[in-house]
């Protein structure tokens, strides 16, 4: 018997054939060593602490259990306190940037990667728009899936994914998603997807059944483009 992990290596598109290639934004596109979520949490929990005036202790706290439980603080919060998800985010993303430096071997590397690039993100817009525009990487993107596109279901929800293949017209057998959080990943192999799991020393392990949907990992993302772009060279 084909155990899962053979059975879905036999069928994800090798990346010399991908046509699209989907970038999760934070600790993916810039270093994990640049602590911005320190900042996002931070203000997550100031955040919580208003509107549900609560310690910053408690606050913490059920910051983590929703995320644990929802996949984001956001989808916890809305699910179960009305949030408006708008006024959450506006307040959580409003962070400084001055730690981020751009990465002139990831852009060589995005410049010479064929193929559709698109930014698939748990955050707004507006959060993705700064980073890229701080990195000097917009050019390289098609667009941006937010969480407002998405409707507010976030990774790993298979509605996000669903969403965004139908609103951009992706070929989920001819893209790749590249993404540093590994529970992240087994809704894209199970479409199809190819996936890279981009792992840092702020990496969670990946539990069992997102071991089994990754393909491909590696701890520099430019670098395993350089390589990618060599072999295709050679054939």
């Amino acid at each position: 018997m084909t155990d899962l992990s053979e059975a879905i290596a036999t069928r994800r598109t090798p990346p010399q054939e991908v046509e699209v290639w989907l970038f999760d934004l934070d600790n993916t596109l810039y270093p994990a060593s640049c602590r911005l979520f320190d900042q996002v949490e931070r203000r997550m929990a100031e955040f919580i602490c208003g509107f549900l005036s609560i310690t910053e202790e408690e606050a913490h706290a059920l910051r983590r259990q929703y995320w644990q439980e929802h996949g984001t603080t956001l989808s916890g919060l809305m699910l179960n306190h009305g949030l408006d998800p708008e006024d959450f985010l506006a307040y959580v993303h409003e962070i400084d940037l001055s730690a981020m430096r751009p990465d002139a071997r990831l852009n060589r590397a995005l410049e010479r990667l064929p193929g559709r690039k698109l930014v698939f993100t748990n955050g707004s817009m507006r959060h993705a728009a700064r980073i890229l525009e701080r990195l000097e990487l917009t050019h390289h993107f098609e667009a941006v899936f937010d969480i407002a596109a998405a409707d507010y279901v976030p990774k790993p929800e298979s509605g996000a994914y669903d969403a965004l293949v139908r609103r951009h017209d992706v070929r989920p057998d001819r893209a790749l998603f590249v993404e540093d959080t590994a529970k992240n990943l087994p809704p894209a192999a199970r479409m199809g997807m190819t996936t890279l799991w981009l792992h840092h020393e702020h990496s969670r392990p990946p539990e069992a059944e997102a071991e089994a949907h990754i393909h491909h990992r590696t701890d520099d993302l430019a670098g395993w483009i350089e390589g990618l772009l060599e072999d295709r060279a050679r054939r």
